[in-house]
């Protein structure tokens, strides 16, 4: 039996990969990856690399053993996922796998924004599926916005369509702590924790916060969605992932990332990580 996580290489997967180490041997652990070139440093720790790609249910048939509790890390690419996801899900229980995890979105099927629906889809299939399933209901990441600070301190403002709407970030590697412990704890199964940071930040909040560390004045520049939608292609960003984003923002407004229910704390033993202390790293 192996813990596998998908999508190895990506930000979140590396990270994933990175607390299970702390945990139990190399050997223990194997990750599907588009590129094993990308994964040479993983192997060379003792990490069993498995070639597999989301788009390619062949390749997949061959990803997973039985006994293998598995993490799928959610696709990046917003209108594909679902055949993507599905195809992972069935490589997994032909397999017959031990533990599906999955990284969805907080609120789970309450979450009524575009951006969500994928998630939505996939949780229905893994339930569909009968296999034993986690569930991680994944907030925002404070990397969703610290992740911009050229463009925000180069303008000296932090532009969104939210209005007072509240974001309950957590870092990254606090999703990825968890993750790790729903693969190798117990009692886990056939659960859904909605994950997110001990803290609900406004906009407003976020650019005071940046003043204070950076020394320099951020406003928050408050806009209208069309305007958002205007700024955001007219910076290059693809029309149909800018009216996502757009579409997210609306979701804050309404209050739909702002739910700070204690989950991902609980899971990783500790508070999450602070605000200011990821705006600190990204200036760093």
């Amino acid at each position: 039996m192996s813990i596998v996580v998908t999508g190895a290489t990506g930000a979140l997967g590396r990270l994933v990969v990175g607390e299970l180490l702390e945990r139990v041997p190399a050997d223990r652990v194997a990750v599907v990856v588009r590129d094993a070139a990308k994964a040479a440093d993983l192997a060379a720790r003792g990490v069993e690399v498995r070639v597999a790609d989301y788009d390619d249910p062949a390749a997949l048939a061959g990803a997973f053993r039985a006994g293998d509790r598995v993490l799928l890390i959610s696709g990046s690419e917003v209108g594909r996922r679902v055949a993507q996801h599905t195809a992972v899900l069935e490589a997994a229980r032909a397999a017959g796998v031990a533990q599906f995890a999955y990284t969805g979105i907080l609120g789970g099927p309450e979450a009524d924004f575009d951006l969500a629906a994928e998630h939505t889809v996939t949780e229905r299939a893994v339930l569909d599926s009968g296999l034993p399933y986690t569930f991680l209901r994944n907030g925002w990441y404070h990397e969703n916005y610290t992740g911009q600070l050229a463009g925000v301190l180069e303008h000296g403002a932090v532009l969104a369509s939210a209005g007072e709407g509240r974001v309950a970030s957590a870092a990254r590697a606090d999703y990825a702590a968890a993750a790790a412990e729903v693969l190798t704890g117990e009692g886990h199964l056939n659960r859904a924790y909605e994950l997110s940071g001990d803290t609900a930040w406004s906009f407003a909040e976020y650019a005071a916060e940046l003043s204070a560390r950076t020394g320099r004045e951020i406003r928050y520049a408050s806009v209208g969605p069309d305007e958002h939608l205007a700024v955001l292609t007219g910076a290059g960003v693809p029309e149909g992932f800018a009216a996502v984003l757009v579409d997210v923002d609306r979701a804050i407004a309404r209050g739909a990332l702002a739910g700070t229910g204690g989950d991902l704390a609980r899971l990783i033993g500790r508070p999450t990580t602070p605000l200011g202390d990821a705006i600190e790293a990204a200036l760093a």
